[in-house]
């Protein structure tokens, strides 16, 4: 484990789950950071180990990647990180899944994922408020319309049982939801600016193109909405945090009357 110590002394700690090189915390992490977070980054494709529970941890921030939520054989850490999102829900330690780690969320807590039959979603697009995000605690802030950054082939296609859905878009339902008082997930990429999707395109190019995708255009309207996604993403994230942050708080332990101090 990395333990990346992005703001003034050590703060309350959030698990990173990586899945790979490419697909770091970014702008969120960044956020994170800005409330007074500390980031213990578990680069899980380089083989080091996921603790064995969240006692350590005040959030659990799961990123995104291109292997499928199901595919242990190609990612031995999923069972070990299902673990984990399980114990963030029972014992509501705040959760966010990104992309892959939203999936993964979904398909840990009973919901399903699926391939997409259309191709992949890429680029800057607009997502829709549901009722239930206007009294969200992360999401409640979120303009109508606003842009988000997207790059997935899988899918959620089934919440998981309880779950409720905050966000949606056009051509992808499930965009955002929570389960339990402290579980999210979103299907886009929170973390990601242009630079990122540009080195994802170079990557992808050929098979987006091969499905008559247009990986520059995604680039370009990714770069066109980079203002809005920072700051309508990096409030999220400031959000999120504000949570970890209560959450941190309720849990430290607190010296009673007469109890010595120091």
């Amino acid at each position: 484990m990395t333990t990346e110590n992005r703001a003034a002394g050590d703060g309350a700690a959030v698990l990173v789950v990586q899945h790979e090189e490419d697909a770091g915390a970014g702008l969120v992490g960044e956020r994170l950071a800005a409330t007074g977070l500390r980031l213990d980054v578990v680069r899980a494709w380089l083989g080091e180990a996921l603790p064995a529970d969240l006692r350590e941890h005040a959030g659990l921030l799961v990123l995104g990647g291109s292997v499928n939520c199901e595919d242990d054989g190609a990612a031995p850490w999923l069972p070990r990180v299902r673990d984990l999102v399980r114990e963030a829900v029972a014992g509501e330690t705040p959760l966010l899944g990104i992309c892959l780690g939203g999936q993964i969320v979904a398909h840990a807590l009973g919901g399903s994922v699926t391939t997409r039959t259309s191709g992949a979603e890429v680029g800057a697009v607009p997502l829709r408020g549901l009722p239930a995000a206007a009294h969200d605690p992360v999401f409640g802030g979120v303009p109508e319309g606003a842009p988000a950054a997207q790059w997935h082939w899988d899918e959620v296609d089934r919440l998981p049982p309880g779950a409720v859905p905050l966000l949606t878009g056009d051509d992808c339902p499930h965009q955002a939801f929570r389960v339990g008082r402290a579980a999210w997930a979103v299907q886009f990429h929170p973390e990601v600016g242009g630079d990122t999707v540009a080195a994802w395109a170079a990557a992808d190019g050929p098979r987006l193109r091969a499905e008559g995708g247009d990986p520059e255009g995604a680039v370009t309207s990714v770069r066109h909405a980079e203002p809005a996604l920072r700051a309508v993403w990096g409030a999220v994230s400031e959000a999120w945090g504000t949570v970890v942050l209560t959450h941190a708080a309720e849990r430290a332990p607190s010296n009673g009357p007469g109890t010595p101090v120091g």
